[in-house]
């Protein structure tokens, strides 16, 4: 029989699949572990127990299975002084401060915007909405409603309103996107250019009997506002604005010599010919004059589709170009129509973002592919104007797909999340994005699942679409392209089915970042990473429950948890105590209330402190006042207490491998017959079943006799104890 001493330094790639019991090859496999539940992966490579689960608030809420997202948590932060956490609730919005001891107070709920008007968040759809925050606003999206607009008006309140696009002084122009959405070759013809119910007529079925009421279409450029639907084929509007076309192009006039007829530049113009229309503003031109140019004339032969002629009241003595700045006034039946791009007929945006000082939004449902960008500056206004560098803008991803967008995100560059692929809006050096340079570039072909992407380590980390692998969507200076490299292939299974995403950074008071990616199964997968070391792990949280939403402010993670009798919790994770769910505060008579997470007959594991020394005395079940009653301990002089749920945190070790002179002997029979293990400030451990448990924290190296043969040995360390746990390396003597 022969021994072998085998070292596990470090556990710097986490939990991995049991796919690599075999690749004891790779550098991985002596740097990882098969299980790390509830323990998170330090810088150092050490493993160190979570954090615990500070009970916040309860929603009042039981779980229901046919609508099981209840809460969609959002940070909002104004500065490091003032902020919080947005819970956007079915019909609900709930604002929480973080107040600077480090506790979160509810300051606002609200159920109704500023019109009186309920609040239109449906628990069907929280997880796919999407926000984003600048100053003292946040814009809320979903495509099934008007983008919501949650505005902080003092330290304690809030209140939403419906987003409004802003409107030219007279109110006759909306500074909003409008787009085509009639068939090609269907026309638009009004009953007259001015009045307040003129009608609607199309060529072919095109209006929604109720949808369609309040939307404003434009005849050239004029607004039209739809009061009711006659038929498929009319409308009735108001004319805002009397229906008056400016010719874009100058001097959109040309003479021929000795003819009466002229050619008008007007570009998409939409007319079929024999239409009547009326110019105004026109300048003589080739020895026409303007009284013989401006008034009624009728559209001749069509040229093309954007040229046409009209006969003039004189002949010209020459040919040129002439007219200066032309107006046309009409309402010919005309294909250069088009009509608002949100409402309840065509869908709102799906996402939302801030970038180079614009509110971007993206995708709706008839438009799902487009992204829209406002002036510079100005918020509220996506007027494309003449294509000035602060004007909106609007670009359509017209890769060859249909690019469903789901979400925005501000990096490097604009990034592009959809459905089928990753795109982006690329950033120029020492320039802004501008009309006139703005372009959307296709990158990777995964597509994004309904899990907002985040920025880790310099990356953004998105979900796939099949909602079975996490990338990291990561611009490379030698291709000078994005690439979408699958960051949990060695953790597969902690990646499956995604709901949501949030990174806390400097989390866990430790320096890395951390991912928590809430699972379908309840859990939380926790990713690290640092490119310049070459590390990145993976972990698995567990809880008493199962975990919802998630969201972070700096390095402070919270979560919405269901507990094990259904009712709603938001937690955070803070202090270094192995309890969930728990309720912290000074004894009073030997008694903790802990009416604010927790009700009579509940069981709660309690730890005590003396103001020194923490010390877990056990379960206790809530009396009929909703307090724990510990003075079984009095004479112990403690002061404070913690009550919750305890959990536990497990490490297994890969099975322990090495080399003997006949080769590897991996899958050969082999036992550990000791143990020793690298503990900081650990109290209690079970090693393979064997319990160590001191009065102090110990820090040191602890040696554990074993027993046991397996063709996979395994070192397993658990603690249930909800005290501290640190193990800092592993060493195993294996005999074969």
């Amino acid at each position: 029989m022969q021994k072998q001493r085998v070292a596990i330094n470090s556990f710097q790639f986490g939990e991995v699949s049991d796919s690599l019991k075999m690749r004891t090859d790779t550098s991985v496999y002596p740097a990882s572990a098969s299980k790390l539940e509830n323990l998170v992966v330090m810088s150092e490579g050490s493993v160190k127990k979570r954090f615990g689960l500070k009970h916040i608030h309860d929603y009042s809420i039981t779980f229901n299975a046919s609508y099981p997202e209840q809460s969609h948590l959002f940070p909002f932060v104004f500065d490091n002084n003032e902020e919080y956490i947005i819970s956007v609730e079915h019909q609900k919005l709930k604002c929480f401060r973080l107040l600077s001891d480090g506790s979160v107070s509810l300051v606002s709920t609200l159920t109704a915007d500023a019109s009186g008007a309920s609040l239109p968040f449906n628990q069907l759809y929280l997880n796919q909405y999407t926000a984003a925050q600048y100053g003292d606003v946040m814009f809320i999206c979903h495509p099934l409603f008007a983008p919501r607009v949650l505005t902080r008006t003092s330290l304690t309140n809030f209140n939403v309103s419906t987003y409004t696009f802003d409107q030219r002084a007279d109110s006759k122009k909306t500074y909003q996107p409008y787009a085509k959405f009639q068939k090609h070759g269907v026309t638009l013809d009004p009953s007259a250019t001015t009045g307040s119910s003129i009608t609607l007529t199309t060529s072919a079925n095109y209006w929604d009997t109720t949808l369609h009421v309040g939307v404003r279409v434009r005849y050239g450029t004029n607004e039209i506002l739809i009061s009711s639907i006659t038929s498929p084929t009319v409308a009735v509007g108001s004319v805002l604005e009397e229906l008056k076309i400016r010719l874009t192009v100058l001097d959109p006039l040309r003479t021929i010599d000795t003819s009466t007829t002229i050619e008008v530049t007007h570009l998409d113009h939409g007319f079929g010919g024999g239409e009547t229309i009326v110019f105004e503003e026109a300048s003589g031109v080739g020895g026409i004059t303007a009284a013989n140019i401006n008034g009624s004339r009728t559209v001749g032969s069509i040229i093309d589709d954007n040229t046409y002629t009209i006969t003039a009241g004189a002949a010209a003595n020459t040919s040129e170009d002439g007219g200066g700045y032309v107006k046309v006034v009409t309402h010919a039946p005309t294909a250069d129509w088009d009509e608002q791009s949100f409402s309840a007929k065509r869908g709102y945006p799906a996402a939302v973002e801030f970038h180079e000082n614009r509110l971007v939004f993206g995708g709706t449902l008839s438009e799902p592919d487009v992204i829209w960008m406002s002036k510079l500056g100005d918020y509220f206004n996506f007027d494309l104007g003449d294509a000035s560098d602060d004007d909106g803008i609007a670009l359509a991803a017209a890769t060859g797909d249909v690019n469903e967008i789901r979400y925005l995100y501000s990096n490097r560059d604009l990034q592009v999340f959809t459905a089928s692929n990753e795109l982006y809006v690329p950033t120029y050096l020492n320039q802004a994005i501008t009309p006139t340079n703005a372009q959307i570039r296709k990158q990777t072909p995964y597509g994004t699942l309904h899990v907002c992407p985040v920025s880790i380590d310099g990356a953004t980390v998105f979900c796939q679409n099949n909602g079975k692998i996490v990338r990291e969507f990561l611009y490379t200076e030698t291709e000078e392209a994005y690439t979408a490299t699958a960051i949990s292939t060695l953790s597969s299974h902690l990646a499956q089915n995604p709901k949501y995403l949030c990174v806390a950074h400097s989390g866990f008071g430790l320096p890395d970042s951390y991912a928590a990616f809430t699972l379908s199964n309840g859990d939380i997968s926790l990713f690290s990473s640092n490119r310049a070391e070459k590390r990145a792990s993976w972990t698995r949280v567990t809880t008493d429950g199962n975990f919802g939403s998630v969201a972070s402010v700096e390095d402070r993670l919270f979560a919405n948890v269901t507990d094990s009798n259904g009712k709603l919790h938001l937690c955070e994770f803070t202090g270094e105590i192995g309890l969930d769910y728990y309720v912290y505060g000074a004894l009073s008579s030997n008694l903790l209330d802990v009416s604010s997470a927790h009700s009579s007959g509940t069981v709660l594991d309690v730890v005590a402190t003396d103001g020194t020394t923490l010390s877990s005395i056990g379960s206790f079940t809530v009396n009929g006042a909703n307090k724990i009653d510990i003075s079984t301990f009095s004479g112990y002089g403690f002061t404070h207490a913690y009550a919750g749920k305890k959990y536990t945190a497990k490490l297994v070790t890969n099975p322990v491998d090495g080399q003997s002179r006949s080769g590897p002997l991996t899958g050969k029979v082999r036992g550990i017959t000791n143990v020793v293990v690298d503990f900081t400030d650990t109290r209690s451990a079970n090693v393979n079943t064997h319990t160590m448990y001191l009065d102090d924290s110990f820090t040191g190296k602890k040696e554990f006799r074993v027993l046991g043969y397996s063709r996979d040995p395994k070192v397993t360390i658990d603690q249930s104890d909800p005290l501290g746990l640190q193990v800092n390396g592993i060493i195993a003597e294996i005999v074969y």
